[in-house]
């Protein structure tokens, strides 16, 4: 019993690299899509991050 299988004729690998292209090119628009809200993400936090730091700053003072 053989545990790889390695067809004799080749023309069995094109659905198979067909699928594996396809599986590619929607898991790289995927990354690039998770990337883009990251960065939004991060852009958010750093604001709400410096307006936490800026009313800190004024607490401080006033107090």
């Amino acid at each position: 019993m053989p545990f790889l299988y390695f067809p004799e004729d080749k023309s069995e690998y094109i659905p198979a690299a067909i699928s594996f292209g396809i599986g590619m090119i929607i898991l790289f628009f995927i990354f690039r899509w998770v990337l883009k809200i990251s960065k939004k993400q991060a852009e958010k936090a750093k604001e709400i991050e410096d307006r936490v730091l800026h009313d800190e700053k004024i607490n401080h003072r006033t107090k």
